[in-house]
């Protein structure tokens, strides 16, 4: 789930204007021409763009018949952005979508199935979870391109002076900040308000936001309570941080822990080349990932993130053909090992993960938590039922609301939301 956004907003939006025709146009592939598609990608524009725009022109190298207009589209704007578009038979003829917009623009007819395609001939070797979570009512709807989940990171060397170990639990936790406060001066750990973070908490009890199967709100249930004031807990005690419950808080524990002033945090791997920018991390060895600490249930999990590459139902057959076999380079192993090299992103397939993309110790530190991470239900609205929990959440942490109001509101937002649900 990548937190940074483009700041080409303006050019973007004059691009989309543009191009936001795939399936219609002068492009058609006639008379022995080849076939235009446009892509809209949603990569950070300064740090990964440049490297998709290269393999664009290497794909077009190799299949003469085929020409790719790149659009990049800022993240925080490509679901609405797409949604218009499609509704309105304009849309791109392949998005870089994020897992979680997968069911709902399924569920609209938005995105093409790709079982038994071209796109998704090399099925096998993509992680099964991720191909799992790219799933819609049975049906296939997006290729893995890049996957991420949250970890514990943490600086090697405050560790190491303080004697503590990579925690396994959250009073583990607990402990280890207090002793990296005392031997260092440092913050020991700095935790976030936002909903996404806290999903680890959920995990670690054996439950969610919601129970899909049993079509239950289940946010404000006891063994959710007990999650977040564990959650809740980690702000307060020696070497514990307090909670930023500004508008910059992102960016404020990010700067701290690049610059040592924390020992650890909860982030993803779309932060790999930003760490190294730091004053902690100029020796990339000094980063430390482990998986997140476990709940009282002794389980350990993080939402699994990551975008996938979808085609736009909405083409013609000519557009789609070319789409498809656009979208199976582009998550090939060679294509993929490129960009986890060029970009310190993860891989969605094992044979991607050359010793060259493990040398990288971000990207071989997240492989090796990846198995805790757990795919997001194939529920429409699940990504959207954060929304509430990213306005209560902080109120509860600045103790503006006890736990059980911030709850008890949060599960009426999200009752809203699934109103099929039951609380």
């Amino acid at each position: 789930m990548r937190r940074g956004t483009a700041a080409t907003a303006l050019v973007a939006s004059f691009a989309l204007a543009a191009t936001a025709c795939g399936s219609s146009g002068d492009d058609s592939g006639t008379a022995g021409g080849p076939v235009t598609i446009t892509w809209w990608d949603t990569s950070n524009a300064t740090n990964e763009a440049p490297t998709y725009r290269a393999l664009v022109k290497e794909f077009e190298a190799a299949h003469q018949g085929v020409k790719v207009t790149y659009v990049n589209v800022p993240f925080d704007q490509a679901q609405n952005k797409f949604d218009t578009a499609a509704g309105a038979q304009g849309a791109p003829d392949v998005l870089r979508s994020e897992v979680g917009w997968t069911p709902a623009f399924a569920k609209k007819g938005f995105f093409l199935p790709l079982d038994g395609t071209e796109a998704l001939k090399d099925r096998k070797a993509f992680r099964s979870s991720l191909i799992t979570q790219a799933q819609y009512e049975g049906k296939t709807y997006g290729v893995p391109l890049v996957t991420d989940t949250l970890a514990l990171v943490y600086n090697k060397k405050l560790f190491a002076q303080a004697g503590v170990q990579a925690p396994k639990t959250w009073d583990d936790l607990k402990k280890a900040a207090a002793t990296v406060k005392e031997k260092t001066g440092a913050d020991g750990y700095w935790g976030s308000t936002q909903a996404y973070y806290a999903q680890p908490f959920l995990y670690g009890e054996g439950t969610d936001t919601v129970d899909v199967a049993a079509k239950k709100v289940t946010v404000d249930s006891a063994a959710a309570k007990k999650a977040y004031g564990t959650w809740l807990g980690l702000f307060d005690g020696k070497g514990l941080h307090t909670a930023d419950t500004t508008a910059d808080a992102y960016a404020h524990i990010q700067d701290a822990f690049l610059n040592g002033k924390v020992a650890a945090i909860v982030q993803g791997p779309w932060e790999i080349t930003n760490f190294y920018k730091g004053a902690a991390f100029k020796d990339q060895a000094n980063l430390g990932i482990a998986t997140v600490p476990a709940g009282s249930t002794g389980e350990a999990g993080a939402p699994t993130g990551g975008h996938n590459l979808s085609v736009y139902a909405g083409s013609d057959a000519a557009h789609q053909k070319a789409a498809l076999t656009f979208v199976n380079y582009m998550t090939s192993a060679k294509a993929q090992a490129t960009i986890a090299e060029k970009n310190s992103t993860l891989p969605t397939r094992e044979d991607a993960y050359t010793a060259a993309v493990k040398a990288d110790p971000g990207i071989a530190g997240f492989q090796s938590v990846l198995p805790s991470a757990r795919p997001r239900p194939a529920l429409p609205e699940y990504s959207s039922l954060w929304t509430p929990l990213d306005t209560e959440l902080p109120k509860i942490a600045g103790g503006k609301e006890s736990l059980d109001q911030g709850l008890g509101n949060a599960g009426r937002s999200l009752a809203k939301l699934v109103p099929d649900f039951t609380k």
